[in-house]
């Protein structure tokens, strides 16, 4: 008995140090992003040529007319150009792509990613452009978008995370997706920026120098989650990356549970993948040559999502909780419920903080009901992960209104 009463100290220690450092962790840049982060007007305008990049996959319901707002921006119209990277489209859609004024790269792959199709049409389009403008299929861009990421460059940034917002939050799942963006815009964007660190990036709504990200891809072959590989390359070369909260690309939320799914299974996959592949080469950059961003990064990869964490912290609170009032006095267990609370509210705090005040609805209210069924299936995911790296999950857009 004494050795299964060891056995559970351990666990319980191993379990309240991850949980502890997720919650601080996020707790301390929740806080950090209270605070305002705004870009500096640069004092010199110089207007780069842009390649506005916009992969897509079997897109044939949004793609024409994100390709018609596209051409829509308040910068110089022979200063950027629209690249529409065509993998697996209908005959129609692609006649109706190549009447607009925009360039059309027509690819196909066995197997098709995201990385691929950008190499492809980099090749394709050549070397005159100063910057790489990178969306997803569904994209909008506010208006003076490309203005206010020109002007970063004009601060000496060369790497770019702008606002990417919700478009749609027309369903339950669509508004805890939206809320969930703009958590990780506040923590892992906003926060980090204020504090000193890199943005993180997102996989769209973020611009690169054009030679530096043409070479940088070359390196990349990712499957899923490209842009964490790109993002661990990028900082364990100490490239700093820029958030412009002001400049805003709308994104289209998914709407139903299995789309749900389905995308976190993808993105928790990378996540430790990434970890594994990073950790070492992190912990050595941190201690010898004192790369925090790197390592912060790398750490990012084995924190719990944040769903996970407020779901897992929750439960662990309400069983310890149950010991206490139940069982006080059965030395089942050593931690108790004066060591959790601590940790639950740092993580409802972040939280609070993180989400944006215009959340704080009815609707909302409604949506938090359908919260238990998103951590299940985000739980359930952890363990089908095995393969989900070695295929394409495609998320197929179109708002259903």
């Amino acid at each position: 008995m004494e050795i299964l009463d060891i056995l559970i100290y351990i666990i319980e220690i191993v379990l309240y140090i991850y949980f502890g450092i997720a919650a601080l962790y996020i707790f301390i840049f929740a806080f950090a992003g209270v605070f305002p982060y705004k870009q500096k007007l640069a004092l010199k305008t110089t207007n780069r040529k842009f390649a506005v990049l916009i992969p897509g996959y079997k897109e044939d319901s949004v793609i024409i007319d994100v390709a018609k707002d596209a051409l829509q921006q308040n910068y110089s119209n022979d200063h950027y150009d629209v690249v529409v990277i065509a993998d697996s489209f209908q005959a129609e859609t692609l006649k109706s792509l190549k009447e607009l004024p925009i360039k059309v790269v027509e690819v196909s792959f066995d197997v098709s990613t995201k990385s691929k199709a950008l190499n492809k049409a980099m090749q394709v389009i050549g070397d005159e452009y100063d910057v790489a403008l990178v969306l997803d299929a569904d994209n909008l861009m506010a208006e003076d978008f490309i203005s206010k990421v020109n002007n970063a460059f004009d601060n000496g940034f060369t790497v770019v995370q702008g606002h990417r917002a919700a478009k749609n939050v027309n369903t339950s799942f669509a508004i805890l997706d939206a809320i969930s963006e703009e958590v990780n815009n506040h923590i892992f964007r906003k926060g980090h920026r204020v504090l000193g660190f890199s943005s993180a990036l997102i996989g769209s709504g973020m611009a690169f120098d054009y030679q530096f990200f043409k070479e940088t891809m070359s390196q990349v072959n990712a499957i899923g989650g490209f842009d964490k590989e790109l993002e661990l390359r990028l900082l364990k070369d100490r490239k700093k990356i820029e958030y412009l909260h002001d400049a805003l690309v709308l994104d289209e939320k998914v709407q139903k549970s299995e789309v749900f799914a389905n995308q976190r299974k993808r993105w928790l996959s990378a996540q430790f993948i990434y970890f594994a592949r990073y950790f070492f080469p992190g912990l050595y950059h941190l201690l010898f040559k004192g790369n925090f961003d790197f390592f912060d990064k790398v750490y990012q990869m084995v924190s719990p999502p944040r769903i996970l964490l407020l779901g897992l912290v929750g439960i662990i609170t309400g069983f310890y909780t149950c010991i206490w009032f139940l069982l006080p006095d059965s030395g089942f267990v050593q931690f108790t419920i004066l060591d959790w609370l601590p940790v639950f509210a740092m993580v409802v705090l972040a939280f609070i903080v993180s989400i944006p005040r215009k959340f704080y609805n009815r609707k909302t209210l409604v949506a938090v009901l359908t919260l238990p069924k998103a951590f299940f299936l985000m739980f359930v995911s952890l363990f089908k992960l095995k393969g989900a790296n070695k295929k394409f999950i495609h998320t197929k857009h179109g708002v259903n209104n």
